[in-house]
């Protein structure tokens, strides 16, 4: 293993070389001479060590007459010194503070660190039954520090670069060096480089809408958006690019195909079969959120034709508006619930949509407005938009969902051909971020072992997504 040479300059190029201090922005480097004359250097993660314990130390090393670099006459609590590199680089990245003094071959490692807690509570849109229950918050500084705890590792790189003329918002390009393409890695730097905006006032969505230019009718997301470090940290160990906005708990994951969001930290909390499962319901339930409505009214539309055993279909009960208006009018009024929910107090959101809900669903159909069908249907796709942690992916197959309703509205059967047929080009026609990845990949192109992974959830050893 390498170890240090004890000539100052050389030894202080060959840590930086390792942690690439000019490269990330949280992994610091500080130069001092001090009253003896003897240089210092020290090397730390700026997120994971205590600010003010640091330049409390290095105040106190300026004033020293002679400093030597043996554990116990550093005047810290915890304290070790080493001479190599690999494990200098290893405990720096781990939250301990390098010091390095000029004519000496070692160095000390000095434990300063304060490590971030995890939120309050855990991120609304992405809870887990088992897991890590922090979730990023709105410092850069402090969602980098999360990643960094599970990645210890010099290839993980944090590039900032300023957008916004007026803002001057601070951007963090996040990958790890010898797993991500790094052709696309000084694309999207070059993109996100060259926006001229005035500022960032929605952080991520800004970016999101700046760099795709989107077609307006395609609502299929291209990007994912997460608040999970843990999710975070598995994606970038699998290739991919991260994207942090200082002020923004979200961090967007390029790039991205529709198989991606089939995917949920929970498939990998549990053993193999419970993941699998859980990810065939998820999958299930969103071809069902699809189809549901749409075949239910192209078959009550001939309901003189049912077999015997599927006479359960018919409505109930006849009420004065037709089913199709029914259908749309309970997806608006589900859609109005939700904002009304959104800016209700946490304290009464519960009980107010649960009553609301309740009172409403039930004096609409005493009063003849819908029927208890369309209620159990609309509320059972209403439910099925749930199991989804992305929003944009839950209205596009909102929006597919109704298209394909007023296509068998106009057409009959061959609406539901049709909507099938726009959603698959939709779909298809959808590209990430650079156009050179498939939206369908792996199923287009085909790659045999990264779809059986995204079909089943395989053992974590044998786990593996080539790109």
């Amino acid at each position: 293993m390498e170890k240090l040479s004890g000539d100052f300059e050389a030894d202080i190029k060959a840590l930086d070389s390792v942690l690439r201090t000019d490269e990330s922005f949280d992994l610091s480097k500080r130069v001092i001479v001090p009253k003896s004359g003897q240089r210092c250097a020290f090397f730390y993660v700026s997120g994971l060590v205590s600010t003010q314990v640091v330049q409390d130390f290095i105040r106190y090393c300026l004033s020293a007459e002679n400093i030597t670099l043996e554990s116990r006459t550093v005047p810290y609590k915890e304290a070790m010194t080493s001479d190599e590199i690999g494990l200098i680089v290893t405990k720096v990245l781990s939250g301990l503070t390098c010091m390095m003094t000029e004519g000496s071959d070692n160095a000390v490692l000095i434990d300063m660190r304060t490590i971030p807690l995890r939120s309050v509570e855990e991120p609304e849109n992405d809870k887990v039954l088992r897991g890590a229950r922090d979730g990023f918050g709105e410092a850069l500084q402090s969602n980098a520090a999360l990643i960094r705890r599970r990645i210890r590792s010099p290839e993980l790189t944090f590039s900032v670069v300023t957008v916004g003329t007026l803002t001057k918002s601070d951007v963090c390009i996040c990958y790890m060096k010898n797993k991500a393409d790094l052709k696309f890695v000084e694309n999207v730097k070059k993109q996100i480089s060259g926006l001229e905006i005035e500022s960032l006032n929605f952080q991520c969505q800004t970016i999101n809408e700046a760099l795709i230019k989107k077609k307006w009718y395609n609502p299929f997301p291209r990007v994912r958006f997460t608040e999970r470090p843990d999710a975070a940290a598995a994606t970038l160990l699998e290739g991919s690019v991260l994207i942090m906005c200082d002020n923004s708990p979200s961090a967007m994951i390029l790039p991205t195909s529709i198989f991606d969001f089939f995917q949920e930290t929970d498939d990998f909390s549990f053993p193999p079969l419970t993941g699998t499962y859980l990810r065939m319901i998820r999958f299930a339930v969103y071809v069902f959120s699809i189809y549901l409505t749409p075949v239910w009214f192209f078959l009550i539309r001939h309901s003189d034709k049912l077999p015997e055993f599927m006479q359960f279909l018919k409505l109930s009960t006849d009420v004065g508006i037709p089913v199709f208006w029914q259908l749309v009018l309970v997806e608006f009024a589900i859609d109005g619930m939700r904002l009304a929910s959104l800016n209700t107090p946490s304290t009464l959101g519960s009980s107010l949509s649960i009553v609301g809900g309740l009172i409403l669903g039930d004096f609409a159909v005493a009063a003849g407005w819908f029927s208890p069908d369309v209620i159990l249907y609309t509320a059972f796709v209403t439910i099925a938009n749930f199991t989804q942690t992305s929003y944009e992916l839950g209205y596009a197959i909102k929006f597919m969902r109704m298209t394909m309703l007023g296509l068998v509205y106009c057409l009959d059967g061959w609406g539901i051909l049709l909507g099938t047929f726009i959603m698959l080009t939709l779909i298809v026609t959808n590209k990430s971020i650079d156009g050179s990845r498939s939206y369908l990949y792996p199923l287009i192109p085909f790659n045999g072992r990264a779809m059986l992974s995204l079909v089943f959830r395989i053992k974590e050893k044998s786990f593996r997504r080539d790109k």
